[in-house]
């Protein structure tokens, strides 16, 4: 089953009010089955996530509409969202500001998505602590996202999206990339731009005019480029009997229109083939899960 993932940090909404239909237009002309969402900004009348999705089909769940309380600052900075394809499940939302992250309000999202034919797969919309010297978190961040994965886990191989806030030359980035260990644990997950991307898969900019104010603020050197937004699936280790095979990564939302960028970061936008591998080997039964949310509500068609 082919199926396509994007991510995209909406940058709240700050800058020109055009922002947010041009990133509604895109989402529309990618039609994803699955999308992260970061920084979305739902308080009272403020529904961004409703305008984002308005028009493409997909189920959307905001971190507010499974959580009891507000993070201080939400109503500023947004917080994370999900939007998929068929009617999904929420199974745990993470606040990660229980990592020392207090001023960042933005939670990890975990849904259980029903596939068609193949079962439910765990998708994660995640994101980290954006500090530049806050690694030490971003490793904190990491562990417990490997953590929230092995809890609710299918037979279908995990997708994880988001906004990392880290380069993969990072500790964060390696960990969950199997290249180095943090506090005696190891992960393995697939980078699907280092798998099938093309060139540096920068999505955090000086060539994005939209972002240079904010590069002047946080960084302040010229002509910074990273690569902070990413696609993770989940690897054969902890998925024996399933595949999910990366056969495209690109850009999105990195070009404006009149001259309106649709955010500071650029988006992913990742194709996968996903499909049960009847020749493997039994896995381990999935463990149990505690449901924490119920389903997201249709947007607009």
């Amino acid at each position: 089953m082919r199926l396509r993932i994007v991510t995209i940090n909406v940058q709240n909404d700050t800058g020109d009010r055009r922002r947010l239909g041009l990133l509604n237009r895109e989402l529309r002309r990618l039609a994803p089955d699955l999308v992260a969402l970061q920084e979305v900004v739902e308080d009272g009348p403020r529904r961004q996530l409703d305008q984002l999705l308005d028009g493409t089909g997909l189920y959307g769940t905001h971190q507010a509409d499974a959580l009891t309380y507000a993070p201080p600052f939400a109503d500023r900075y947004g917080g994370s969202a999900v939007a998929t394809r068929w009617a999904h499940r929420v199974v745990e939302v993470l606040d990660l500001r229980l990592a020392g992250t207090g001023d960042v309000p933005w939670c990890t999202l975990a849904v259980k998505v029903p596939l068609p034919g193949l079962g439910e797969l765990l998708f994660i919309a995640a994101t980290a602590s954006w500090r530049l010297d806050a690694e030490a978190v971003r490793e904190q961040q990491a562990v417990a996202l490997g953590d929230l994965d092995a809890r609710h886990r299918t037979d279908l191989p995990t997708v994880i999206a988001g906004d990392f806030n880290a380069a993969p030359d990072a500790a964060s980035i390696r960990y969950l990339t199997g290249r180095q260990s943090l506090s005696g644990r190891s992960v393995h997950y697939h980078d699907a731009w280092e798998v099938a991307g093309a060139g540096s898969g920068h999505t955090w900019t000086a060539d994005n005019a939209h972002t240079a104010t904010l590069l002047d603020q946080i960084v302040r050197q010229p002509g910074h480029r990273r690569r902070l937004d990413y696609v993770f699936t989940g690897s054969w280790h902890a998925h024996p009997r399933a595949r999910c095979e990366i056969r495209t990564a690109r850009l999105a939302f990195d070009r404006p229109t009149d001259g309106v960028w649709p955010s500071d970061h650029y988006g992913v936008v990742v194709d996968v083939d996903v499909a049960i591998d009847e020749a493997a080997g039994a896995a381990e039964a999935p463990g149990s899960v505690r449901s924490v949310g119920s389903v997201g509500s249709a947007k607009s068609k």
